[in-house]
C-alpha cells in the first residue's frame, strides 16, 4: 500500500455508502481525501472522524449535476493539498421502472447524475492530470448493464454509457492518465432507499438484505486499483456477492 500514502483523492457521493467507505479506508492508509456530496452534516462528521484518527481530509458541498460544482471541487483540492492524484466518480442514483411507465423525471435524474456527473468529474480532473502528466480516474459503474433486466433499462443504459466512455478514454490515453471502471453488484448501503417505485424499492431492499456484500469490499477494489505502480492499469473490476446471478 506504499503507493496510497500521500495520494490526494477526490471522491464524489462520499457522504454515505460506498463513497464513505472508500474515503475512510483510503484515509486510514495515508491518502489525503477530499469528500464531496450534497449533505454537509454527513460530510462534516466523516471528515471529523478521519482527522480524529490522524488522517487528512476536507469536504466540499457539491452536486455532480452542476459542472461548476465539480470544477470548484477540484480547485479546492488543489488549493488545499497542491495536487490531485485520483478522481473517483462515485455519485449515482437509481430509479427503477418499466420503460412504458414513462418515468421521464427519473430518467433525467439518472442521466444527470450517473452520466453527466461522471463526465463533469472527468472534465474537471483531466486538465490537471494533463498538466501533471499523471493521474487516475476511477468510475464506479454497476453490474447493471452486464446483463439487461426489466425495470433497469435506463439505469443500466446510463451505467453502460459510463462503461463505454471509460474504455474509450483508456484507448485514447497515452498511459499517463489511467482509468479504472469498478462495477459493484448488491452492496449493503442505503442506495436503494431513494427508489421512488415502492414495489421495486421493496424488491431491491429484500435482495440487499439477503445477499449484499459490504461497502468495504468495493473500497478494497479501489485501493487495489490505485495502489498499482504507474505502468500498471487495472481496467475493469466486477465485484458482487458470490450468490448473485
Amino acid at each position: 500500500m506504499q503507493n496510497i500514502k500521500e495520494k490526494v483523492v477526490v471522491i464524489t457521493g462520499a457522504s454515505s455508502g460506498i463513497g464513505k467507505s472508500i474515503a475512510l479506508n483510503l484515509a486510514a492508509k495515508g491518502a489525503k481525501v477530499v469528500l464531496a456530496a450534497r449533505r454537509e452534516e454527513k460530510l462534516k462528521k466523516i471528515v471529523e472522524n478521519i482527522i480524529q484518527d490522524g488522517g487528512e481530509a476536507s469536504y466540499v458541498v457539491a452536486d455532480v449535476q452542476h459542472r461548476t460544482d465539480l470544477a470548484k471541487l477540484v480547485s479546492i483540492a488543489l488549493a488545499e493539498f497542491g495536487k490531485l492524484d485520483v478522481m473517483i466518480n462515485n455519485a449515482g442514483i437509481s430509479q427503477l421502472s418499466k420503460i412504458d411507465e414513462l418515468d421521464v423525471e427519473g430518467w433525467e435524474q439518472m442521466i444527470n447524475v450517473n452520466l453527466n456527473g461522471t463526465l463533469y468529474g472527468m472534465a474537471a480532473a483531466i486538465p490537471v492530470f494533463k498538466k501533471q502528466k499523471s493521474g487516475h480516474i476511477v468510475n464506479i459503474i454497476s453490474t447493471a448493464g452486464l446483463t439487461i433486466t426489466p425495470t433497469m433499462g435506463v439505469y443500466a443504459g446510463t451505467k453502460n454509457a459510463v462503461r463505454t466512455i471509460s474504455e474509450a478514454f483508456r484507448q485514447e490515453s497515452d498511459g499517463s492518465i489511467r482509468i479504472t471502471g469498478i462495477s459493484p453488484g448488491f452492496v449493503d448501503t442505503d442506495f436503494a432507499e431513494n427508489i421512488k417505485n415502492d414495489q421495486m424499492r421493496t424488491a431491491i431492499l429484500k435482495s440487499r438484505d439477503e445477499i449484499a456484500i459490504s461497502a468495504e469490499a468495493i473500497a478494497d477494489a479501489v485501493i487495489y486499483a490505485i495502489s498499482q505502480p504507474k505502468e500498471v492499469e487495472i481496467g475493469d473490476i466486477v465485484i458482487r456477492p458470490a450468490v448473485q446471478n
